[in-house]
Order: C-alpha cells, then sequence, then structure tokens
C-alpha cells in the first residue's frame, strides 16, 4: 500500500476544493427569453408597458352591447363534425390536432395528449346570466378524451383558465400536470388542482422528454375588480424530437412573434387567435385580427398554422363568419397558402 504524505493530502484537498470551486462558479445558462417586466405595483406588465383598452366611451358601449347577447343570432358559426374520441383514445404514434373549440386544442405528439385552454363550459363568466353566450358545443366530450398528461393555460380570463372545466380534468386524471404563467397556481390549488406547475416567460419545464418553453405574448389578466395584472399570461412552445407545436394565447401582434420564431422556429404547427377583433380602438392591443394572426404565425416560422379564438363565444363586435375567411384570404398571399392555413370544424382532427 502506498502511504501519502500530510503535505501530499493538503495538496490533493487544496486541488480538489479549487475544482469544486471552479465548477460552481460556472454561470448558469441566460434563459432564450427575458422574464416578464413588472411595473412599480409589483404588477406584470408587457414588453411595450401598458395596454390601451380605448376611451371610457368605446368600452362603456361595448359593453351594454354585450347584455344583448343572447339575441344574437348563430349564423355563420363554425360547423361541428361528430368525434366519438375512439382514434385519439387509440392513436399513441400520429401528430394531430383536434379543435374542441375556442382556444381548445387537443394535441397529441411524441407519445403524449395535451390540451390548450380548454374549456367546456356553456358560458364563461363570473356571472353566467350576463356571460357570453356559447354558439357550438364542445367537439369531443370530455369523458371521450384520451388520458391528457398536461394542459398549458395562456392566462386567467374567463375563456381561457376555466375552473369547472380544469377540476373535471384533475378528477378524471389525477396525473395531469397544469402549467400556468407565474401567479396563477394559487387559484387552482385553492379548486383542490395540486399538480400545478407555475412558470415566466422564459422558464422552461421537462415532461418525459419533451419540452415545454413559457413564452412571452402581448395582454394582460384579470378575474376581479381588484386583480388586474396580478397573475401573468404567456403562449407556449411544446417540442418533441419529432413535433414542435406553438400556441399562441390570447394575444394582441407584437415584435415577440420574430424572436420567438429566430429562437425556437420553425415550428411544425402554430395555433393563433384570428377573432375578437372589434371594436378596434379596444380590441387592436391585445387581440390580433386575422390579417395579424397570419403574420405571427409567419414571424414564429411555422410550416403551418391553425385559426383558433373565433366562433364559438359571442365575444366581440365582428361578424361571427368573417375571421376565418380574412384568415384564409391572408394566408393565400403567402407562403402558408390554402394547405398550411387551417380552418378546422369543431371536433375535426387533422394530422400535422
Amino acid at each position: 500500500m502506498i502511504k501519502k504524505t500530510s503535505h501530499q493530502l493538503c495538496t490533493l484537498g487544496f486541488i480538489l476544493a479549487i475544482a469544486t470551486l471552479q465548477v460552481e462558479a460556472q454561470p448558469k445558462p441566460k434563459p432564450l427569453f427575458d422574464s416578464a417586466p413588472v411595473d412599480e405595483r409589483g404588477r406584470f406588465t408587457n414588453y411595450q408597458s401598458e395596454l390601451s383598452h380605448g376611451s371610457l366611451g368605446v368600452r362603456l358601449s361595448f359593453f351594454l352591447r354585450r347584455f344583448g347577447t343572447m339575441f344574437r343570432s348563430d349564423a355563420g358559426a363554425p360547423q361541428k363534425v361528430s368525434n366519438d374520441g375512439e382514434f385519439l383514445r387509440n392513436n399513441t404514434s400520429t401528430p394531430t390536432a383536434t379543435w374542441i373549440g375556442h382556444a381548445t386544442l387537443l394535441v397529441q405528439m411524441d407519445g403524449v395528449n395535451f390540451l390548450t385552454d380548454p374549456i367546456w363550459s356553456q358560458t364563461p363568466s363570473p356571472v353566467p346570466l350576463i356571460g357570453p353566450s356559447r354558439w357550438v358545443d364542445p367537439g369531443v366530450a370530455l369523458e371521450d378524451l384520451p388520458a391528457i398528461d398536461f394542459v398549458v393555460i395562456s392566462h386567467n380570463h374567463y375563456d381561457h383558465l376555466d375552473l369547472p372545466t380544469l377540476r373535471k380534468l384533475s378528477t378524471l386524471n389525477p396525473e395531469t400536470v397544469f402549467f400556468v404563467p407565474q401567479g396563477n397556481g394559487k387559484l387552482l390549488r385553492d379548486n383542490g388542482i395540486d399538480q400545478v406547475r407555475e412558470l415566466n416567460w422564459g422558464d422552461t419545464a421537462d415532461y418525459k422528454g419533451i419540452t415545454i418553453h413559457c413564452l412571452p405574448t402581448q395582454h394582460w389578466s384579470k378575474r376581479s375588480l381588484t386583480d388586474t395584472r396580478k397573475a401573468l399570461w404567456s403562449s407556449w412552445a411544446v417540442m418533441g424530437t419529432e413535433r414542435r407545436f406553438y400556441f399562441a394565447g390570447d394575444t394582441g401582434y407584437f415584435d415577440g412573434f420574430k424572436e420567438i420564431g429566430s429562437k425556437l422556429g420553425p415550428f411544425d404547427l402554430a395555433a393563433v387567435p384570428v377573432g375578437a377583433y372589434e371594436p378596434n380602438a379596444m380590441m387592436e392591443a391585445s387581440h390580433m385580427n386575422p390579417e395579424e394572426a397570419v403574420q405571427a404565425a409567419l414571424d414564429v416560422q411555422a410550416n403551418a398554422a391553425v385559426a383558433m379564438h373565433f366562433g364559438t363565444f359571442d365575444l366581440s363586435d365582428e361578424p361571427i363568419a368573417e375571421p376565418p375567411l380574412r384568415f384564409k384570404a391572408a394566408a393565400e398571399k403567402t407562403q402558408l397558402r390554402q394547405a398550411n392555413s387551417w380552418v378546422l370544424d369543431i371536433g375535426e382532427t387533422r394530422e400535422f
């Protein structure tokens, strides 16, 4: 046996200590995106600071019109096709997107099933009697879905964070993970949903070999009179080895789409919102019109874009049939063309 002298042991210990310090001193990689800014009150803001929601007169007249939504015709609403979920429950290899309605998509890719902003409720409102009406029922019944691995939530407005639906999903599969922007976790936990992960812009999470990115968007949050912008809003990228999917959430058009495309693109499919853009003076900063949605898809370098956030709930003033027509017309002038600008029927499943 070779005996080490005390001098040799001290030297070895010194070398190990220096090596350990060097490892610990290695800086963590900088996130691809800056975290969301906050204002002097500690509330989240957008990269472009506070958004305009129009003058008091514009907003007041808009909300007065909302009381009459129950009398508005559903002529021009999206068609609903039959989907009993059998193919979806048995599908383990084909990448698909199924439009449930509004901003809710069931996406199957890389061996997982996930939902975007799931809402199966009839009226997304704290006061259902005066809330927006649902024109078309969900494309697939909750009970007919495949086992849902995870959910991504864009923000806490009632038509995107629907607690009755989230509670049912959690009951159907207690292992379902709910990814939410920062500040939204407590709301879910207070409603009995424990599998919650909160992320800020630039944060990532791993799930069964898939990377989930919480990304910037241009919107706002509010569920009561006193909680404006206390919780964050986001878009999401789901990146697998076989497919890459982008969910824009609810957003106005902004330069961040180009940054997302340059850092994470290209995407096989991007889900972009095309509705709720009138009156323009009130909606422009926080919702895209169809032409802007096409540009956003191009900015993030999407090979195909699927339209969402239209025709399900009566949320705004534009004619119900207008958003998808303008979306297709705008896409026809770009490399997306007809084939890669999707307007699905509610309940329709398409491979990507």
